[in-house]
């Protein structure tokens, strides 16, 4: 905190030459300002965030390398372009620099909108940067893991029975090796069990075990999976796929304590707890008599809901830099970070697999991509630029639809309001100008 008692801001790294009044716009309002060059090396620091301006109204080569290589290095840092019309954004190391921003401002710079978009990029980086430390396994700043983080502590200490719900690919199993981890069970064994995968004239025997002659092929006595985790946790992922026979000895295990195995009559006492995960609605599955209602309430005793990823925010962000660092400590690639327009389809893709299909088309991409970034193909995301927020193709070819409305704006005062010669400079007809003009509610006076 300053003086003033507002946020102390990140640090602002300025490739170009800054007006007097941008630079000291951004001291004013708290900035540190580092002008870079082609020798500059950036040390990321801990507790504050670092963005980096792209000023390409000026840039000459060197600087234009120097940018390539600080984003090829740090992979993670936010980038804001400053352009203007000359900028020639049809060369290939303009154009890449290009790809890689965040947000796109043309002249006269309006200080105040690049200040938000600045504050805006240094919470992205700050979030990047921190984790929840004592949570490891949970990726996000989103609200809605916030509360699922709140929940699997309190949940954690005690003994009671959990039903996680949740799309398919959230993260169930996770959430449940968690709660296993911070409870008093923690050194004991956590048994994940796919019910679903369970054949179904083994049912009985992967649960509870048998003994020697129950059936053929029972040569040995066998421990099923609930006594291997005697002390510690035993996981029933799918339980909704259970057939009613094992319903209802899992019910009798609920309720006592104790379990048979199959040929055996003598009971066996097992402590261990049980938590239960479902992507099928069991409220449903009661009323159509696919699942006990009596099992169903024994084990909806805790319920902890696992949101899915597209309501997570920027977590999505998050979680694909994560998969990428840990794919890359595994297997040597190229791709270090990703395009911006990958960052966007990211963010517009509904993701009907959660998290799980995160994981894979980010692994998937870090073999197909050539170079150090990502791009929407690799990841083989589908690019609409109307519906998922790519930058607009329009005659200017490389500005989102703000800065197309700044650069028009801009051209037309300083040709006042001369639309042939707007049109000449921004070398497209007259008609486009009178179209963007009409698009963006330009009004064709002279001031």
């Amino acid at each position: 905190m300053d003086a003033k008692g507002s946020r102390r801001l990140g640090c602002v790294i300025w490739f170009g030459r800054p007006e007097a009044r941008e630079r000291h716009g951004l001291t004013e309002a708290g900035w540190q300002v580092r002008l870079a060059d082609g020798d500059t090396h950036i040390k990321l620091r801990e507790g504050g965030g670092i963005v980096v301006l792209a000023d390409l109204r000026h840039g000459d080569a060197r600087s234009l390398q120097a940018m390539q290589r600080l984003m090829t290095d740090c992979p993670g840092l936010p980038w804001i372009a400053l352009v203007s019309l000359d900028t020639p954004a049809r060369r290939p190391q303009v154009k890449r620099i290009l790809q890689g921003c965040r947000d796109f401002f043309s002249a006269p710079l309006d200080l105040p909108r690049l200040l938000a978009a600045l504050e805006r990029a240094d919470g992205m980086a700050l979030r990047v940067a921190e984790a929840i430390t004592d949570l490891p396994e949970l990726v996000g700043r989103s609200t809605v893991v916030a509360t699922l983080a709140a929940s699997l502590r309190k949940y954690a200490p005690s003994d009671l029975p959990v039903l996680i719900t949740g799309e398919t690919g959230v993260g169930k199993e996770v959430a449940a090796r968690v709660l296993h981890r911070l409870s008093a069970r923690a050194i004991q064994p956590f048994v994940a069990i796919n019910c679903g995968a369970l054949p179904l004239n083994l049912v009985q025997s992967e649960l509870f075990g048998h003994e020697r002659g129950a059936f053929t092929d029972a040569t040995a006595r066998r421990i099923g999976h609930i006594e291997s985790a005697a002390g510690g946790t035993v996981l029933l992922d799918e339980v909704g796929d259970l057939p009613m026979d094992a319903q209802t000895n899992l019910l009798r295990f609920l309720q006592e304590g104790v379990l048979q195995r199959v040929g055996s009559s003598q009971p066996i006492e097992v402590d261990v707890r049980v938590m239960a995960a479902t992507h099928m609605d069991l409220e449903q599955a009661v009323e159509a008599g696919r699942f006990r209602e009596d099992l169903y309430y024994r084990l909806n005793v805790l319920r902890l809901h696992i949101p899915p990823l597209r309501e997570r925010g920027d977590d999505v962000e998050l979680l694909a830099h994560r998969f990428l660092e840990c794919f890359r400590e595994r297997q040597a690639c190229a791709a270090r970070g990703f395009e911006s327009t990958a960052l966007r389809a990211m963010h517009a893709y509904p993701w009907p697999g959660n998290v799980r299909e995160l994981r894979n088309r980010v692994q998937r991409a870090a073999v197909m991509a050539e170079g150090a970034l990502i791009d929407t193909a690799d990841l083989a995301l589908p690019v609409n630029a109307q519906e998922h927020g790519d930058p607009a193709v329009t005659s200017l070819g490389v500005f989102r639809a703000s800065a197309e409305r700044e650069a028009i704006a801009a051209c037309l005062r300083e040709c006042r309001f001369n639309i042939s010669e707007c049109a000449r400079r921004l070398k497209i007809s007259r008609v486009t100008v009178y179209r963007l003009c009409k698009k963006h509610q330009l009004e064709l006076r002279t001031p």
